[in-house]
């Protein structure tokens, strides 16, 4: 997508746009979570008296980072509960939310900024946009917090034989009547094309925002003034480049030290060659002989080359980079291992004073607050009220052990300190009628157990 047509058309609506290097950031993140940086990746070695530009060999960890990230943060087992709005489970489930949400989590992870965002779409239905980095449009904002925002992408417009690649733009404007939605459709020179008509040129107001802004929960440490966040491995491209080094050299090592055969000529077939020599042949297609030019002392052997690999070498080294990466990237040491020649995250249990059960903790904040936000924006499109008591529980499970976490709930139910309503619905992950539910069962059951099966006459004395 060509942001300098997206760029002009806002300043031509006199919006003033954010000014530094984010979006060459952005552009060089985007480059590290595809896997390849064709400054770093591409590079020329002399070999005899010419160079060749060879390829580095690639872990493509930034791309596993992210994707830890999101598996981590919202999944399917991500409850969203909001009171008095029993519609929101069908507009999630038809919006395909949850694998949705969670490769947004991934863009966001990666790019450093999301959207979310809540439409009406030609039906009349509630809609969710999920919308990564580089198609943000800052327009105004408050420190960190952005009030309004453009959002573009590319679109074929048109049919037929007639249908032409374009641009469309989605500007959410505060006025004093509230936030209203401005969209505008661009043919690929910038030229303003008019709007088709199942898309109001403008919607009415909102009381409150129809976008949420999602970033990792950190400063932009490359761009302080800037309203967009900054990618969870931005400040870790040097232990990115390092895994890669290593990992290239450890294949190359299989590549270099693979086994070869030395023959002497005296042992070779010799073939005419067109220009009059004479060359010894073998197998175009066999790379395990090589031909050598005996002494003249030298006895006519053939010689195996097996050179020693530095496997153990190059695998600590590996798994070293990994931690530093890993660490850099908020997720802790010991996340990743390189097994069976693949880096493989670890499934231990994540205790509560581990780097990366802080950094997902903190993360989680922010998808909280966006996520509360998009279900305001949902209940107010479809008629009900702006604003929504939401709850959202996250799933814990997978950074906490089920088992310690039964026996803490325990301890703090019996000490006085928890509810035995609450500690149910924390660990079994109930709603707060279902968990009534269950307690009201429990103490039925309490009240007439049932009755007691009879025992084998064998089993009844055993042990006595």
């Amino acid at each position: 997508m060509d942001n300098s047509i997206i760029l002009g058309y806002l300043q031509g609506l006199g919006y003033r746009m954010p000014t530094g290097g984010q979006a060459q950031h952005m552009r060089a993140w985007l480059d590290w979570y595809r896997g390849y940086v064709s400054d770093f990746h591409d590079y020329a070695m002399r070999v005899g008296t010419g160079r060749r530009t060879l390829k580095r060999y690639r872990l493509g960890m930034a791309k596993t980072i992210c994707e830890d990230y999101a598996t981590l943060l919202l999944n399917e087992r991500v409850q969203i509960m909001a009171e008095g709005f029993p519609a929101l489970a069908d507009i999630l489930h038809r919006n395909a939310f949850v694998e949705r949400a969670n490769r947004l989590v991934e863009w966001t992870m990666a790019l450093g900024t999301g959207a979310l965002v809540a439409f009406l779409d030609a039906q009349g239905a509630p809609a969710i946009d999920y919308i990564r980095g580089d198609h943000i449009f800052p327009l105004r904002w408050e420190g960190d917090r952005i009030t309004e925002c453009a959002f573009a992408s590319r679109r074929v417009l048109g049919e037929g034989r007639g249908a032409a690649e374009g641009y469309y733009v989605q500007v959410h404007a505060r006025t004093p009547e509230g936030y209203v939605i401005r969209n505008a459709f661009l043919d690929a020179e910038g030229a303003l094309l008019p709007t088709p008509d199942f898309v109001a040129a403008e919607t009415r107001p909102a009381p409150m925002p129809l976008f949420q802004i999602i970033r990792p929960n950190g400063v932009n440490a490359l761009e302080p003034d800037s309203p967009m966040g900054m990618s969870v491995f931005g400040m870790a491209i040097d232990q990115l480049k390092a895994a890669d080094l290593v990992f290239d050299s450890y294949v190359n090592e299989y590549v270099l030290g693979k086994k070869r055969v030395l023959v002497p000529q005296s042992l070779a077939s010799i073939q005419m060659q067109q220009d009059g020599t004479m060359q010894p042949v073998f197998d175009p297609s066999d790379v395990l002989m090589y031909v050598y030019q005996q002494s003249g002392e030298g006895a006519d052997d053939i010689r195996p080359l097996d050179m020693s690999l530095r496997a153990a070498e190059h695998e600590a080294g590996l798994q070293r980079m990994l931690d530093l990466l890993s660490k850099k990237c908020g997720l802790g040491t010991g996340r990743y291992r390189f097994e069976s020649g693949a880096a493989r995250t670890a499934t231990e249990v994540i205790s509560e004073q581990s780097d990366l059960y802080q950094s997902i903790k903190r993360n989680e904040k922010p998808l909280e607050r966006a996520i509360c936000g998009l279900v305001n924006a949902l209940s107010w499109l479809t008629g009900g009220p702006g604003e929504v008591r939401t709850a959202v529980t996250f799933d814990d499970a997978i950074i906490e052990d089920f088992g310690a976490a039964v026996d803490r709930n325990i301890r703090l139910v019996q000490s006085g300190l928890k509810s035995k309503k609450r500690a149910v619905m924390d660990v079994l992950r109930l709603s707060e009628a279902e968990a009534e539910r269950m307690l009201r069962d429990i103490a039925r059951e309490g009240q007439n157990p049932p009755p007691e099966p009879e025992l084998p006459v064998e089993a009844a004395f055993v042990g006595g």
